[in-house]
């Protein structure tokens, strides 16, 4: 009832304020008339969702309007200016119903009969077999790091915690994180951009294979922070990229090829089995 009494309310006030009446007919309330099509009410029903504001409602029916007679207008003066010949779609209009109904039936057979189950060892199978497909476009690195203010006092005895063994270094820099009260970043396990983490850290450096490859740890300073970071492995531009973060989109692509693999087999299935019926013929000749 909000919605009717809205798109009403707003049809008088846009349309019909010049009569102070609303126009019907047979079919109801008349929204909008070019030449001889008409725009009603019920045309716009699903439009507006029962969550969508008075204002933002009125927006919407409003733009639907012009739309709707913008397009109306481009129709006609189409027709117009385009010959019988240019403005015969029977055929175009044949195949792309043909192409729905078959994309329909496709996408029920991909989902009754497509298997999505792919193994790691089939993953790492395409990722050995395509490691060309998987060159980086970008450097990548994996780091742990630490933003203090530089007003900590104890910004060297952390440095400090930076040069311990490996084994050591996360959890000192944990416990002194929760000590000092500083940002720190120790997930060791995950590939960033290096991009990315210039996002966080003001690494100034004009060439990043350089900086990557003479850099295990860095310590960077601007006029609030100081930065300390340590660079664990990278992988610069056209190296191959690691497994796992291409491991996603190796899933697609076998599933991409099983889908086509899938549809191109029952196609073949149903032409052969229609040949046996004798369900077509074929009248010419080579």
């Amino acid at each position: 009832m909000y919605r009717t009494a809205l798109i009403l309310s707003f049809t008088t006030l846009l349309v019909f304020t010049a009569c102070n009446s609303r126009i019907n007919d047979n079919k109801g309330v008349v929204l909008a008339r070019v030449h001889n099509d008409y725009l009603y009410e019920q045309d716009l029903a699903g439009i507006i969702s029962s969550n969508t504001s008075y204002r933002d409602s009125i927006v919407m029916v409003r733009n639907y309007v012009n739309n709707w007679i913008k397009t109306r207008l481009m129709v006609e003066k189409a027709q117009f200016n385009l010959t019988e010949k240019q403005l015969d779609f029977e055929k175009q209009l044949e195949e792309y119903e043909n192409s729905l109904v078959i994309f329909e039936y496709e996408s029920k057979l991909l989902n009754q009969e497509l298997d999505t189950t792919v193994s790691e060892e089939q993953l790492r199978n395409y990722y050995e077999n395509h490691l060309r497909d998987f060159e980086l476009k970008e450097n990548i690195i994996k780091v742990y790091y630490a933003i203090l203010s530089n007003d900590l006092p104890e910004k060297d005895e952390i440095e400090k915690t930076f040069h311990l063994p490996d084994s050591l270094v996360i959890d000192s820099l944990m416990v002194l994180a929760n000590d000092y009260s500083f940002t720190l970043s120790v997930d060791t396990n995950k590939w960033v951009r290096f991009d990315e983490l210039k996002k966080h850290i003001p690494i100034e450096t004009y060439n990043q294979e350089l900086f990557l490859k003479n850099k295990r740890f860095a310590r960077i300073s601007d006029s609030e922070n100081c930065y300390m970071i340590t660079f664990v492995d990278f992988k610069i531009t056209d190296d191959i990229s690691p497994f796992i973060l291409v491991e996603r989109n190796i899933r697609d692509i076998i599933l991409a090829k099983r889908k086509v693999a899938l549809i191109k087999r029952v196609r073949q299935e149903i032409f052969e089995q229609a040949a046996l019926n004798n369900e077509f013929e074929i009248y010419y000749n080579e």
